[in-house]
């Protein structure tokens, strides 16, 4: 954790305290209790203002480490044999611009997503004002039976996403939640439109790889076959040492690769 708050950087205490204030003003409130959230995360300082509203304070180094970022993922796809997909932002306030219309975006095509509110910029920071889920779980933290019972409605909503031409782009444990007994998408990252088929089975390889530690790569490749076909499935296979290659993904890519290629078969001898 060290680490990644040296990479995310610090915010100075005095701008902090003016975008809070800047908050409570475009609420309406006198005054605002905030919490900060010691979060996994390297481009932004979170926080959850009076229980209601999950901030995002992004900066110019936040930005400066999303540009190494993706740099080092659209080599990684260079390397699976496709173009890079992963777009840049100019500043801080591109990133909390654009991840408050993607999720506005996703809303609107009826996946479960925190309400977007809004995203303004404030002395050189990006800001993005979230609705907080006061009570959420990740798959890491709930039972393998549940997992088992909720992973056909993560690639549920994968797809649905994705039949409406949208690609999450860093679908990974941290950004999946369970909420209400729902499964909510957080996070998402910035694609090229003109390389969405890449984007799609990309994300396709992250959701396997997030599931396959959890219940097995069978399970996963058999839930992920729910709403994908073998053919879409073959198409993220490309993606899974990529993918594995991500220090937040550890994973049996062989035998997810395997599980794919057996349910291929299966499919080609069932229908010759």
């Amino acid at each position: 954790m060290g680490i990644r708050r040296l990479v995310r950087g610090t915010i100075e205490w005095p701008r902090i305290e003016a975008v809070i204030r800047e908050i409570a003003e475009r609420y309406d409130r006198e005054e605002v209790r905030v919490e900060f959230i010691d979060a996994d995360n390297w481009l932004s300082t979170p926080c959850v203002v009076d229980d209601e509203w999950f901030v995002k304070i992004t900066t110019d180094q936040n930005s400066l480490v999303h540009a190494l970022f993706t740099s080092v993922r659209n080599l990684g796809a260079f390397s699976s044999g496709t173009e890079g997909f992963f777009e840049h932002f100019a500043g801080p306030d591109e990133m909390a611009e654009h991840e408050l219309e993607a999720t506005k975006k996703m809303r609107e095509i009826g996946l479960n997503v925190p309400a977007p509110i809004e995203a303004f910029e404030y002395d050189d920071l990006g800001v993005l004002v979230m609705e907080y889920l006061p009570s959420f779980e990740t798959f890491e933290g709930i039972p393998e039976s549940d997992v088992r019972k909720y992973a056909p409605d993560l690639f549920g909503a994968l797809a649905r996403m994705h039949e409406h031409n949208l690609a999450h782009g860093d679908l990974r444990g941290e950004n999946v939640l369970v909420a209400d007994g729902e499964i909510y998408f957080i996070d998402a990252t910035s694609v090229n439109e003109e390389r969405i088929d890449e984007a799609r089975s990309y994300d396709l390889a992250c959701a396997l790889a997030s599931l396959t530690p959890l219940i097995g790569a069978r399970d996963s490749v058999l839930a992920a076959n729910e709403h994908y076909s073998p053919e879409e499935l073959l198409a993220a296979r490309e993606f899974l040492d990529f993918v594995n290659m991500r220090p937040d993904h550890d994973f049996d890519a062989a035998s997810v690769k395997g599980e794919i290629e057996k349910l291929a078969d299966r499919e080609e001898a069932e229908s010759g």
